[in-house]
């Protein structure tokens, strides 16, 4: 019995995916549930799995193809049948012999020079014929068995016919162009994934729409470093994840929100909506592109369940296991570049929102403290907004309460 593999439903609003990757090659065995094939979507690559055993007898859509929901993938054959079995390829054919070479006529031998026997007359002479660039073979020789004497050469060089000036050397000829460069076979070309062509495409809709400004600040890592370096074994001992920097940042985020409620607002048409309700993305670099899992309502979760939400999140990613929920909404975003080294950059709005804070390297500085200058793990922090619905005043204000509750943490605690 034959069984159809099907393109299953996508999620909200999406109505179509591209063939990544077949995980079966065509006559393999496949077991119920195994998966089969990588389906493509603007957000998340899924996997569609085997719903019957057998064997895959036929691929209807090719990897790279576009398929719709409810598409026909593919064929598992119930009964077993194998495909065809391959033609066998036929024999090369035999090289023809080689024509025999034949053998290189021997080398005709120098002629024996005629000109007179300068090789045995003397240094003078020899001399003085080379520095003249004389034909020794036309000056007669009066020295002992035909050898030139030197007052033969200077008597040759007395009767000579004065030699015309060496004519200009010819200019060399111009170089001819060089003919263009074949960089073809040092070129690779892959196909734009969907997920890259969507990123690509939100990226642009933020900067073509959104009135964009960045704004920047420091902040001073020392109390926060401090903190996880006294209860870090503490708290992954009780509560079985790491204590990391994002948790602070989610609820210093938090706590400036909730006093500024337009950065966790967005544009509706011609409605503005202020959202009560604080849903946060976290962005996430992974090797297929950036994705913005979601954590909900972060406000009501501890510094515990915000680690290990984002740990899970980054897993799933990784391994390509987000699902549309996961990846859909959101009133606010944090971007970290610093885990990849950057120290300054101005991230780009995550539509429909109107606000992302980008996080960076700490670093070292020399900063005044007082009068004093000290060394202390510095950190930079940008947030790009949309001047449309947040003023400069209310962005300004927005990173300085992140700045005073990651620099003094005990605020979150008593909700300051």
């Amino acid at each position: 019995m034959a069984t159809e593999i099907k393109v299953p439903t996508l999620g909200e609003s999406v109505t179509e995916a591209t063939v990544a990757r077949w995980l079966k090659k065509l006559g393999e065995t496949v077991a119920v549930d195994e998966p089969l094939v990588e389906l493509e979507t603007d957000k998340v690559t899924l996997e569609v799995n085997a719903s019957a055993a057998g064997v895959l007898s036929q691929i209807v859509a090719d990897e790279g193809a576009n398929v719709e929901i409810g598409g026909l993938l593919g064929v598992i054959d119930g009964a077993g049948a194998q495909p065809a079995a391959a033609a066998p390829a036929k024999p090369a054919p035999a090289a023809a012999p080689a024509a025999p070479v034949p053998a290189a006529a021997p080398a005709t031998a120098a002629a024996p020079a005629t000109a007179s026997d300068l090789d045995r007359s003397g240094p003078a002479a020899q001399k003085l014929v080379a520095e003249n660039n004389l034909d020794a073979a036309a000056i007669p020789a009066t020295g002992k068995d035909g050898r030139l004497t030197k007052g033969d050469v200077l008597a040759a060089i007395e009767t000579a016919p004065a030699r015309p000036a060496a004519a200009p050397a010819a200019p060399a000829p111009a170089a001819a162009p060089s003919a263009p460069r074949d960089t073809a076979a040092r070129e690779q070309r892959v196909r734009i994934t969907r997920l890259r062509k969507r990123i690509a495409e939100r990226l642009k809709e933020a900067q073509n729409t959104a009135a964009m400004l960045t704004t920047f600040n420091e902040v001073d890592m020392s109390a926060i470093l401090a903190l996880r370096e006294s209860y870090k074994e503490a708290f992954e001992k009780r509560h079985g994840v790491r204590l990391g920097f994002m948790s602070f940042f989610v609820k210093a985020c938090i706590s400036a929100l909730k006093e500024l409620p337009m950065v966790n607002a967005s544009i509706d048409g011609d409605d503005l909506v202020y959202h009560n309700f604080y849903d946060i993305g976290v962005a996430v670099g992974t090797e297929t592109g950036l994705v913005v899992p979601v954590v909900r309502d972060a406000d009501k979760l501890g510094f515990a369940e915000i680690e290990k939400t984002i740990g899970a999140y980054g897993k799933k990613a990784r391994d390509g296991k987000l699902t549309m929920e996961e990846l859909t909404g959101g009133t606010f975003t944090i971007s970290n570049g610093g885990v990849y080294g950057s120290l300054m950059s101005t991230p780009i709005l995550n539509p429909p929102q109107s606000a992302i804070l980008g996080m960076h390297k700490t670093q070292k500085r020399p900063v005044a403290i007082g009068d004093k200058v000290e060394i202390r793990p510095m950190m930079y922090l940008a947030l790009s907004y949309d001047h449309r619905i947040v003023d400069g005043r209310e962005a300004v204000t927005f990173l300085v309460r992140v700045k005073e509750n990651i620099e003094d943490p005990q605020r979150l605690l008593i909700d300051l």
